[in-house]
């Protein structure tokens, strides 16, 4: 049996709100689904398992309509799905009653459920989010039970205040393979046994690293998984050192050159930039200018002025500059540094006005 694990997909939503690429990134998370879609319709994929959190939000009765025909392309794959904190099940949600397609399960209840796939040899369990925070685990009594030789598990949360478990505990209940959401980040909790697939497209630019879905096979060997990177986004982080020749439109230069290195065609980089080294004493740079460059979603400037230290005592006697300067020279962490730095332009600047 072979099965595809997802979760975290936030259809709805629209990242990096404000930046250029913004309406992309949300069109881009729908096409990223509608892939994955493609994909197990290809492969025939026998379980399309969704671990919560397939919208942003409560989904809208046009939107859950555009969902079920994706999966009634699908006939020959099974499609399970839960609600998790995001899109929980609200009193008046459009989730209640709806009428899936041939191949699709919902398993809509806040406790723990079933469904059980005999042509597949299949059961799987899992229960959906009713509010947005559970503070219990409420899969934590799930047990294999019937006759049916497979048996997987839907678990969305994993934190303090959504659903908290116990990854060995659950992984000792003698399931095949529990299939987490939630967290954004893929990840393997016990091997070949429990993960979290991550977001299928990133959300934020915390979530670096390549994201997609879970690839499994059960059969009488075992269970087998891997994690395929699927995303059309990535955000990555770039360190540019900096010296003290360095201009703006040479450091923008530099920057559009390493953009167009990790460039490939398929992923498109969003960059999280942080500048290193030391620049011009009287230079200071325009982080909107690089923002400018290409996807940069965030700058962190940790250039530090070029001060020739012992030429400025020189320069200064025994001023108030030369000792500001002696009080700092036993001093080697950032912040001591950061203070002498911010000290040092400041003293200067006085000198030069006064």
């Amino acid at each position: 049996m072979r099965f595809i694990h997802i979760a975290d997909v936030h259809l709805g939503m629209q990242p990096d709100a404000g930046f250029p690429w913004s309406e992309e990134r949300g069109e881009a998370i729908w096409e990223s689904f509608r892939r994955i879609i493609r994909l197990a319709g290809r492969e025939k994929t026998d379980f399309l398992l969704i671990a919560g959190d397939l919208f942003q939000r409560q989904p809208l009765l046009r939107e859950l309509k555009e969902v079920n025909d994706l999966f009634a392309s699908i006939p020959e794959t099974i499609v399970v799905l839960i609600a998790g904190n995001h899109d929980y099940v609200k009193r008046e949600s459009f989730y209640r009653g709806f009428d899936w397609a041939d191949n699709v399960v919902m398993l809509l209840s806040p406790e723990p459920d079933c469904v059980e796939v005999p042509e597949k040899k299949t059961a799987v369990y899992g229960c959906s989010y009713d509010k947005k925070e559970i503070l219990e685990n409420r899969l934590d009594g799930v047990r294999p039970e019937g006759k049916m030789k497979y048996h997987l598990l839907l678990a969305h949360g994993g934190d303090a205040r959504h659903m908290p478990w116990n990854p060995g505990r659950m992984a000792q209940a003698g399931l095949d393979y529990i299939a987490c959401g939630h967290i954004h980040k893929p990840g393997i909790l016990i091997p070949d046994k429990m993960a979290y697939a991550g977001a299928l497209e990133p959300t934020d630019e915390t979530q670096l690293g390549p994201h997609g879905y879970i690839r499994g096979t059960v059969d009488e060997h075992g269970t087998r998984i891997q994690f395929v990177p699927f995303a059309r986004y990535e955000y990555e982080d770039l360190v540019l050192n900096v010296t003290e020749d360095l201009t703006q439109y040479a450091l923008e230069t530099k920057l559009k050159q390493e953009l167009a290195l990790r460039e490939d065609g398929k992923i498109r980089k969003i960059i999280r930039l942080k500048l290193v080294g030391h620049r011009a004493a009287e230079l200071e740079f325009s982080p909107k200018r690089l923002m400018d460059c290409g996807r940069i979603i965030s700058v962190e400037d940790e250039t530090r002025p070029a001060y020739d230290l012992e030429q400025l005592k020189k320069t200064y006697g025994a001023g108030l500059i030369s000792a500001y300067i002696e009080a700092f020279e036993t001093k080697t962490d950032v912040q001591s540094q950061k203070a002498l730095d911010y000290g040092l332009e400041a003293l200067l600047a006085a000198r030069r006005n006064g």
